[in-house]
């Protein structure tokens, strides 16, 4: 590429990030974008340019592959039941400690000094109780958040650092320590700080008729069209969660909200800076 075609795509770009600059963004960062190194610097570099360029950046990660690896090599029980993790209270130090510990501070050490790494725990962020659903499982130490205080990460915003977020929650009513989707944790501080823009970074190319044809990708779906692909059956499985965090934060706020292919390099700044976009887009 020669300094001409540089030079275009970056006027191209303009209008963009003069839509984001002092705008608040929420990225939800996890699956094989977090475990392949070339897709994490990828990630890393995308968040680095935003903030450079005046757009606040706040990344709020799981990291269930470094949990199972510590929960075997410490032999430590765990399983699924319905998709959740079921956590005992022996599990839970090991989610707080990979979580908050491990995969928070390699966050942070990538973004170039600009990173601050929290948990949900710290200044009362996110406050839980036990999660509960239908079926009446018993699924220990995994939470449902109540209650969102994001002082803390405006705080960091207005200082000029980059918020790195573990998925993690205070007990409500005891002193506990709760696992938390993170998605739902990226939905939740989304509403909460007002953001123009929620992504959720996953192993999929976003909401397609078709699973198994990515070329029925639905590339802008407004909020109110979602009940109607439910009761068809094209939302289903795993991706009525992820859908369900994006209806509800449009709903309570965020202008926009993405599920987009964590496995395309640099899709954060396709969806950002780009006039094609990536993914799908609810409004």
């Amino acid at each position: 590429m020669n300094a001409k075609e540089q030079a275009k795509i970056l006027i191209e770009a303009l209008p963009n990030i003069q839509e984001y600059h002092g705008e608040t963004i929420v990225i939800k960062y996890g699956g094989n974008a977090m475990i392949d190194e070339e897709l994490k610097k990828a990630v890393i570099q995308d968040i680095l340019l935003l903030h450079l360029v005046g757009i606040h950046v706040v990344l709020i990660h799981g990291g269930g592959p470094d949990i199972s690896a510590m929960l075997s090599k410490t032999n430590t029980e765990s399983h699924f039941e319905n998709g959740l993790r079921v956590t005992s209270r022996e599990a839970m130090d090991i989610v707080q400690m990979v979580l908050c510990g491990k995969v928070n501070k390699d966050l942070v050490n990538l973004l170039d000094g600009k990173g601050i790494g929290l948990s949900g725990i710290d200044g009362g962020l996110f406050r839980a109780v036990p999660y509960k659903d239908e079926t009446n499982t018993d699924y220990g130490y995994v939470g449902e958040i109540i209650n969102v205080d994001p002082k803390i990460v405006q705080d960091l915003i207005t200082q000029g650092y980059i918020p790195v977020i573990s998925s993690v929650a205070a007990g409500m009513h005891e002193n506990a320590t709760y696992n938390i989707n993170a998605d739902t944790a990226a939905s939740q501080l989304a509403r909460a700080l007002h953001a123009k823009k929620l992504i959720l970074l996953t192993d999929v190319p976003g909401l397609m008729r078709d699973p198994k044809d990515p070329s029925t990708l639905i590339t802008r779906l407004k909020v109110s069209q979602v009940p109607s692909l439910v009761m068809a059956g094209i939302i289903s499985g795993g991706m009525i969660p992820k859908v369900d965090c994006c209806v509800e934060s449009v709903r309570q706020g965020v202008q926009r909200a993405n599920i987009q292919d964590g496995r395309v390099p640099h899709s954060i700044l396709i969806e950002i800076l780009s006039d094609e976009g990536i993914g799908t887009m609810f409004y």
